[in-house]
Formats: C-alpha cells, sequence, structure tokens
C-alpha cells in the first residue's frame, strides 16, 4: 500500500523487546502506530520509538480500564487492537484498509487468530479461528474495567469476522505456556475476589471437567495429538489452579481479620 491507512494500531507492552520490533514492521501501513508500555526494564520503548511508533508510558493496574485509556490517546477514529506477539499479514492489511476505506457497513469486525506454541499452528481444540473483536471504531466500544480478559461492549451488533488472519505466536514453548498459565490463574483468583464471587470446589471441578471435554473431545483437540492433549489438560487445569489461589486469598482475608 502507498498511502497510509487512517487507522491507529495499538500495542500494550511489558519487557516486549525480543517481540515488538516484528509486530510493528507488520502494521507500517497504518497511519499510527500506538505502544502504551507499562513500566519495561528492557528496551521495549526504546525500539519501538525507533521504529517511529508513539509511545507512552503508564502503569496497568487493570486491564480494561487500561486498554480503555489506551484507545482513548488514538489519533484515529479506527483502532486496531494488537499484542506484541501478534503480527499482521500482508492480504490481512489489504483487508483492513478495505474496510476502513471503503463505506463500512460495521463499526466492530473480530478477525480470526491462527495461534502457535512454539513453531506448532494449534488448529483445533477452539484455537482456530478463535476470533476476536480486534478493528472498531474507538467512540463505540468500552472495555469491562476487569484485571484479566475484560469484555468488550459495544452497541454495534453483530460483529462480523474478517476472513484472514492474525499469526498469534502465543507462547515461546510450553515451559512458556505454564509460565503464563500461572499469570493468569493468579488475576483470575483476584478478579474473583474483587468481584465478590462465590466459587465453590465442585463448581470449579465441573467447569475444569468441561473445558477438558469441549476442547479434547467437542472442538477436536485431539487431531493435534499429544499438543491438543497437553492444552486441553491446560484448560482444565486454569479453573483448578484459579480456584486454589482463590481459597488460598480468601483463608488469608480471613486470617488477617
Amino acid at each position: 500500500m502507498d498511502a497510509k491507512v487512517p487507522v491507529t494500531v495499538v500495542i500494550l507492552t511489558k519487557n516486549e523487546a525480543a517481540r515488538i520490533r516484528e509486530c510493528i514492521e507488520s502494521v507500517r501501513w497504518a497511519a499510527e502506530v500506538l505502544v502504551i508500555d507499562d513500566d519495561s526494564a528492557d528496551d521495549t520503548r526504546e525500539i519501538a520509538a525507533s521504529l517511529g511508533a508513539r509511545v507512552l508510558r503508564r502503569t496497568m493496574e487493570n486491564e480494561g480500564r487500561h486498554r480503555n485509556w489506551a484507545q482513548a490517546q488514538a489519533a484515529h477514529e479506527w483502532v486496531l487492537n494488537l499484542d506484541a506477539d501478534e503480527r499482521v499479514t500482508p492480504e490481512l492489511a489489504q483487508e483492513i484498509a478495505a474496510v476502513v476505506q471503503g463505506h463500512p457497513a460495521y463499526e466492530t469486525y473480530a478477525i480470526p487468530r491462527r495461534n502457535f506454541i512454539g513453531p506448532r499452528w494449534v488448529r483445533h481444540g477452539g484455537w482456530y479461528p478463535s476470533a476476536q473483536l480486534k478493528l472498531f471504531k474507538r467512540s463505540v466500544l468500552r472495555w469491562e474495567e476487569a484485571s484479566v480478559h475484560p469484555r468488550a461492549f459495544s452497541d454495534d451488533r453483530p460483529c462480523p469476522s474478517l476472513r484472514h488472519d492474525i499469526l498469534h505466536y502465543s507462547y515461546r514453548d510450553l515451559s512458556d505456556f505454564i509460565e503464563k498459565l500461572n499469570r493468569q490463574t493468579t488475576l483470575e483468583a483476584n478478579k474473583w475476589i474483587a468481584g465478590g464471587r462465590k466459587v465453590t470446589l465442585g463448581k470449579a471441578l465441573w467447569r475444569a471437567a468441561d473445558r477438558f471435554w469441549r476442547a479434547y473431545v467437542a472442538k477436536q483437540g485431539f487431531r493435534d495429538g499429544m499438543l491438543g492433549f497437553l492444552v486441553a489438560w491446560f484448560a482444565s487445569a486454569y479453573q483448578v489452579l484459579s480456584y486454589a489461589k482463590y481459597l488460598e486469598a480468601k483463608q488469608r482475608q480471613t486470617l488477617g481479620s
């Protein structure tokens, strides 16, 4: 594309020096790349700035609130949300340009994601197409103020999906998968406590079994072999680990009162 597309690409970062370059290079067609950095201790901000991105520094205390603040800083009405481990293919870039520069029927669009663990594309178990709301007019969308996995709220329904994929290099390897699982379950437990949710062992075990069944059997995760089994197992473990951390935190609250 010769002319810049009037889109602000918003990228939230924290210690992403190893991945931010390829992410930004995949969206050079955008009129603005806005990096909101959460106090990185590495060279994330310097690398992003050297590639022409506008870099703002802000501590993230709540993911949903952080996303709302970030998109409010965008110079353009159309926003594309990316993570540093995501890449926009040339085909997807052309499709986004056609939507934004044409006469779009909608104001929010989901984009399918091709998720990878290491070099392997996880094709089953609900991991593909795994479309997420990524492209939208900032004036019509707000994020739930949740610490993890905030939901997007918009009056624009339905939310159609574009045809081409984002490449999502989710995890460097299985060790990285486990490390992120540990972090996310801590955030999930804190979210339950902050929201005053009542979670029981029985409910956690039921959800764990349901997640494994849906990922491995109903959504055919078994077709990805051992990797598919592990992905389903970790989806199940997410519920049990979150509950264990929730219970531990509740017991600390009781002892401290």
